[in-house]
């Protein structure tokens, strides 16, 4: 069972996981991974909502024919769900979801790389635009995001010795960002960050290329899935790290996007390829378990764990108290298309 954002504010991701699971779950399938049996995934919406992440995750608990659930990709929701998963010993294995506390035990996973993780690749990057100071806009709607606003980039400015010369903070509702855009270019800052989430970085960037602003913009891997396109050539020059592209060659991320292209005809997101490697590490695990009862596949997943694994997101990555990691990439939105900058593993 995969419980993800089919509507609301993260229905971006939630959709972009639910695409990867399909595609794992076809070629689990095709490949005949499980002999004469199949992996069959059923979806449900938690809307964005922990109350409602909560509930369906509860009537899964009872249900005993599910042996693991593939968690919310917002981090409330997920925040919300952990501590029912491993109360009662179901499996949970998240995307995305980078908030602490969302991983508590060994009934729960999550196979994202904290985003947080990736910005000291950034480091190259801003050092090479030469800046001096720096002006953030951040939103308090994600944990995670909201981290990276008010600490992960100031103290990477600190580190290349650049003047963070005004930070403002925007709520979730934000629509005018007019007046947190004053504010910052009025500092005269070198460069600009935009740390916002889905479409209101088209928002974001629209209205900071009518102030004026012409120069390369930091953002996050919320900008990326399309969720730029709508901006046209005013998106162009936001840049960020991510966990996946598709233009990375690696064996893994090249068989995972041709898969991906063969079923929906489009670019793979980061969100989808993710899905997939989680939907391989629990196939995996109940495999090995050769059972679906859930403490095997506990501890199938524990063992599997201590080992590393290759996928979509990249070649022997390890997990890290129950955290996928990876070395990430910098992409940047041309205005058309995404852009790759350079590997994370070659910085």
């Amino acid at each position: 069972m995969s419980i993800n954002p089919e509507t609301g504010p993260f229905t971006y991701a939630g959709l972009g996981a639910e695409e990867g699971y399909k595609v794992a779950t076809k070629e689990i399938n095709d490949t005949r991974f499980f002999g004469d049996s199949t992996l069959s995934v059923t979806y449900e919406d938690d809307k964005g909502e922990p109350v409602t992440a909560a509930n369906k995750l509860s009537t899964a608990v009872s249900d005993r024919s599910i042996p693991a659930v593939f968690g919310s990709v917002a981090s409330p929701s997920a925040l919300a769900m952990s501590p029912i998963a491993q109360k009662a010993g179901l499996p949970i294995i998240y995307t995305q979801a980078g908030s602490d506390g969302v991983v508590v035990g060994d009934y729960t996973w999550r196979a994202t790389p904290l985003m947080i993780s990736f910005y000291p690749i950034m480091k190259k990057f801003v050092a090479e635009q030469g800046w001096k100071s720096l002006g953030i806009i951040y939103t308090t709607s994600s944990p995670t995001l909201a981290k990276i606003g008010s600490t992960v980039l100031p103290d990477l400015a600190k580190e290349l010795g650049i003047n963070v010369v005004a930070s403002v903070g925007t709520t979730p509702t934000t629509q005018d960002f007019s007046a947190p855009i004053a504010q910052i270019l009025g500092a005269k800052p070198d460069g600009v960050a935009l740390i916002q989430s889905g479409a209101s970085n088209v928002t974001a960037m629209t209205q900071l290329r009518q102030a004026g602003y012409t120069g390369p913009v930091l953002g996050n891997s919320a900008a990326g899935a399309g969720n730029l396109t709508p901006a046209g050539p005013d998106g162009a020059g936001m840049v960020w790290p991510t966990d996946f592209s598709s233009l990375v060659s690696s064996p893994g991320s090249e068989k995972f996007s041709g898969l991906y292209r063969q079923m929906f005809g489009k670019e793979p997101t980061n969100y989808a390829a993710e899905a997939y490697d989680a939907a391989w590490f629990v196939a995996r695990a109940i495999k090995a378990a050769g059972s679906t009862d859930r403490a095997k596949v506990k501890d199938a997943m524990v063992a599997a764990g201590k080992e590393p694994m290759s996928g979509a997101l990249g070649d022997q990555l390890r997990w890290v108290d129950g955290t996928l990691q990876a070395p990430g990439v910098v992409v940047e939105w041309t205005g058309t298309a995404e852009k790759l900058l350079y590997n994370g593993k070659d910085v």
